[in-house]
């Protein structure tokens, strides 16, 4: 097995997810190198003795754009930018999320267009490759002139400065002084030079993390939402005809074709399904599976698009093209495409647990031969009750999460940065809204468990009895009432471990 990883041009999800989950050790491509100081080369000869100026390299930020900086303070200014923007706060960033911004930097700064030196790219792999996570908090960022904050606290500890997690001798993470984590780690911290403190704090790498890591999780709670949804419809005792391929055939959405097919695969050679129905038709959050789901997974690979495009960018300013003798100052650290994605994704994944809930519902309001909230003796046992109410309330807070922050702008730095994207805050709220469908999607699995028990001595197919012995290990069928909260929480134990979550820290 190939244990290094070499960062060259493209970066996928799928690589990525790669990475993280054998353990790869991360260096530069020998071309990444050559690119990157060229670059360098390029940028100290058009600079070193040029009364020309340029943003960001020899000129203050933002509104400050225009004041000159004199030659002898210009690493100084490097620094300033980083601390002075380290301003961030909030909950802190979960380590694997961290860990990505580590690596999606280093890729953007291995184009050859950010003017940085090799040692600085080499050290943010060093903390990548040696679970060095600096600490950096959800709050701050107005997704636009990058997300600044954020990755101000991501880098401030190359040169020695803020808090950093690293493992202990029992082999557990602590907070300790960058400074000190890079003597453990015998690192030299860097001095950096015109250009470089900008180049690390322009760019995406915070709402660029955010959408890989929720696109690795999400594509797979996505595959198996249909598992627990088909345990759910034999549950109910529903028909196979919606799933039907003419139907679909004629409305080809892929997603919805490919949601169907695997709705009929899991459902072959049910003992359940193929029994006669008294009822003609199924509710909507039966019958409608494969367009409300096929949506959602559509939607899931436009993001997925729009994220690898991003992480195959470079995303800061101003950028530099030697070949072509120029130096151009834009706005590719704007995030626009992201936070417009990633609100898209936050709907989409909001939508799963809303049909998720209906069919809790269905499942507890004693049709279809169930008893009222799936207990043997209603009224003395209130039974799957309230598990609906609690799933309910959290497909609700996804409703109010959902509020797109792509919508909003707020002026600053003196109205010379006049429209910014929020998509730092449409990131964030979208892992919530992610955690929030786990829950509900537990809670929908532990109802259709406990109805299917309803159905016996017929047999579903192998697939959904094979799901339903699983979950049985883990959460036992519901006799009497009890204490609903831990059946809920080991439920969404065993929904994170159907997926292949990668072994990051």
């Amino acid at each position: 097995m190939n244990t290094i990883f070499e960062i060259n041009n493209a970066l996928s999800i799928d690589a990525i997810k790669n990475i993280l989950s054998e353990n790869k050790t991360v260096v530069l491509s020998a071309e990444a190198k050559e690119r990157i100081v060229a670059c360098r080369t390029f940028l100290d000869n058009k600079t070193g003795n040029s009364e020309q100026a340029f943003y960001g390299i020899n000129t203050g930020f933002g509104s400050l754009c225009n004041t000159k900086i004199s030659a002898n303070e210009l690493n100084l200014l490097q620094e300033n930018l980083l601390l002075s923007h380290a301003c961030g706060t909030g909950d802190e960033v979960p380590h694997e999320i961290v860990k990505i911004m580590l690596l999606l930097k280093a890729q953007s700064l291995a184009f050859g267009n950010s003017g940085v030196q090799l040692e600085t790219v080499e050290l943010l792999l060093s903390f990548f490759n040696n679970n060095i996570l600096p600490v950096v908090f959800e709050q701050g960022s107005l997704g636009a002139s990058g997300d600044l904050a954020p990755l101000a606290h991501l880098c401030i500890p190359l040169f020695g400065n803020g808090l950093v997690y690293c493992k202990n001798e029992k082999n557990k993470f602590e907070k300790i002084a960058a400074s000190d984590a890079l003597n453990r780690y015998h690192l030299k911290a860097i001095q950096l030079k015109s250009k470089e403190g900008l180049a690390l704090i322009n760019g995406t790498q915070f709402m660029s993390a955010y959408g890989t890591f929720l696109l690795m999780q999400s594509i797979q709670l996505a595959a198996n939402i249909n598992y627990i949804a088909a345990m759910s419809l034999e549950a109910f005792d529903g028909r196979i005809e919606p799933f039907h391929a003419s139907l679909h055939a004629v409305r080809p959405h892929q997603g919805q074709i490919a949601v169907s097919k695997q709705m009929r695969e899991l459902l072959s050679g049910s003992e359940l399904i193929a029994q006669h129905k008294a009822h003609v038709q199924d509710p909507y959050a039966f019958r409608c599976i494969p367009q409300v789901h096929g949506a959602s997974f559509d939607t899931i690979e436009y993001v997925k698009k729009v994220i690898e495009t991003e992480i195959q960018s470079v995303t800061d300013n101003p950028n530099i093209f030697p070949d072509e003798d120029l130096i151009i100052s834009g706005g590719n650290f704007h995030g626009q495409p992201l936070a417009l994605a990633l609100d898209f994704l936050a709907i989409a994944l909001a939508e799963l647990g809303s049909i998720s809930e209906r069919r809790t519902y269905q499942l507890i309001s004693g049709t279809r031969g169930l008893p009222p909230f799936l207990c043997a003796n209603p009224g003395l046992n209130s039974g799957f009750m309230i598990p609906q109410y609690t799933a309910a309330s959290i497909v609700s807070q996804n409703k109010q999460l959902c509020s797109p922050a792509s919508v909003d702008s707020i002026v600053s730095s003196n109205g010379q940065e006049d429209h910014v994207s929020m998509g730092a805050n449409a990131a964030t709220k979208c892992l919530k809204v992610y955690r929030n469908l786990e829950r509900i999607v537990a809670i929908e699995l532990m109802n259709a468990a406990q109805a299917l028990e309803f159905r016996r001595p017929l047999k579903s197919a192998d697939a959904i009895e094979n799901l339903h012995a699983n979950y049985r290990t883990q959460v036992s069928m519901l006799q009497n009432d009890r204490y609903l909260h831990e059946d809920i929480q080991q439920s969404i134990l065993f929904v994170q471990q159907l997926i292949e979550t990668p072994c990051i820290v």
